[in-house]
């Protein structure tokens, strides 16, 4: 069977599966495999649930005139999304970075939706498999697409903007998340950029913070930048971001000084579509972060800045220099392993240890096997190798009148300290 063939039939569906948890009525089944599963073997099952086809890649599960049997499911999927891309024709934004990608990508759709009918990435749907769901989503009343990127390794952003083909780009930033993947710093720019690439390409428009100047030696000279910043600033961070552009002064509901800038590239990205200035604003104010991504809580006479969705040392960094620069008393800061450093993990999770130390936090708790191995010679310091050990820790504490950073990766789930506290 041909794309095209596929689409046609694609069209005549009402949505796109891949779960057989998760089955609408009259959708259209990819039977995706992976280390410990094998979609085909779900095919029949996931016709009597009410798919209206099914795509399968092994020929002993085509026993229904409903199955649809092609070379391979992935792949499939990828070109499905492709060949839909090319007949909307509609303008597509593409988003990637190290840091700050779901929260840019929100606060986007929140500005953009003010004037357009769009359609983004659902959390953080941003692989080979999410990014070909979020086009397959979009539909003939889309007028806009925000689709965000992930990466840990080389090529892979070149790939998913050859499957989403941007309009418009933009990179939040280069720091070390990934590091086992990518190597290095270098190798985080080289393959974060790999979006510029694809943009200058194929003369798309790319989204650069003027003030980041990382960015600007990546982008080079290219004619079609469009640069933002000068006329935008922060006026305060405490605790929420209070800004100002052009003319207009607004107070937000996130925390932390490293979320300015993802602030800044949604206001600067609905300015240049033509959003106004007042529906700006209402966007960015009413946004709030969900998901564990920068979000205050009150909770039994604490509040807290739960920031557990992702660590790598660039945004723990940032975490700790805005929780430092907090005017509250009794911080307690508590820190959960990164993950993917490979080689680099022992020495940065040593460095995040020691930085610590550089602000007035009165209580640091580390956990993780990576952090239980850290060294200093603090005493506001205490390192917990399991979640199991901290929990004991926080549950006979009493912890009251606290302000807490819980930030660490998202397979820490450091989100589960608030039954503690």
């Amino acid at each position: 069977m041909t794309i095209e063939q596929l689409y046609n039939r694609f069209l005549k569906c009402s949505s796109i599966s891949t779960d057989t948890r998760k089955i609408d009525s009259g959708c259209l089944f990819f039977a995706l495999k992976g280390d410990n599963f094998n979609g085909n073997t779900f095919a029949l099952e996931a016709l009597k649930k009410g798919a209206q086809f099914v795509v399968i890649d092994e020929v002993q599960y085509n026993t229904h005139e409903h199955c649809i049997l092609v070379d391979n499911v992935l792949e499939t999927l990828q070109h499905l999304a492709t060949y839909h891309r090319k007949a909307l024709n509609i303008p597509i934004i593409a988003l990637t970075g190290s840091n700050g990608k779901t929260t840019t990508k929100e606060l986007i759709n929140a500005v953009l939706s003010t004037t357009y009918n769009t359609s983004a990435t659902k959390g953080n749907l941003n692989n080979h498999i999410g990014v070909p769901l979020t086009i397959l989503e979009f539909t003939k009343n889309t007028e806009i697409g925000i689709v965000e990127m992930g990466a840990n390794h080389q090529k892979e952003i070149e790939f998913l903007s050859n499957i989403a083909l941007p309009d418009y780009g933009l990179i939040t930033n280069f720091g070390k998340a990934h590091l086992e993947g990518f190597g290095s710093i270098e190798g985080v720019i080289k393959g974060k950029s790999e979006l510029y690439d694809h943009l200058k390409l194929n003369d798309k428009i790319v989204f650069i913070n003027e003030n980041d100047s990382k960015q600007i030696e990546q982008i080079g000279n290219y004619n079609k930048t469009v640069l933002f910043g000068s006329n935008m600033s922060m006026l305060s961070a405490q605790p929420f971001i209070n800004l100002k552009f052009n003319s207009i002064t607004l107070q937000t509901h996130l925390t932390g000084a490293y979320n300015y800038n993802n602030i800044a590239a949604a206001i600067a990205i609905g300015l240049y579509l033509k959003v106004d200035d007042s529906s700006i604003s209402k966007a960015i104010t009413n946004y709030i972060p969900t998901n564990n991504r920068s979000q205050i809580i009150e909770k039994n006479s604490n509040k807290i800045i739960l920031d557990a969705y992702n660590a790598n040392p660039t945004s723990m960094m940032a975490a700790l220099d805005n929780f430092g620069s907090l005017k509250e008393s009794e911080k307690v800061a508590i820190i959960g392993d990164m993950f993917e450093l490979g080689k680099d993990a022992e020495t940065e999770h040593q460095t995040i240890s020691d930085y610590t130390q550089k602000f007035n936090i009165d209580q640091v708790y580390l956990v993780g096997d990576n952090f239980f191995k850290t060294k200093s010679n603090t005493n506001n310091i205490l390192r917990f190798q399991t979640f199991e050990d901290l929990k004991n820790e926080l549950a006979n504490s009493n912890l009251k009148h606290k302000y807490f950073l819980i930030k660490g990766s998202r397979g820490m789930a450091l989100e589960r300290i608030l039954d503690y506290l």
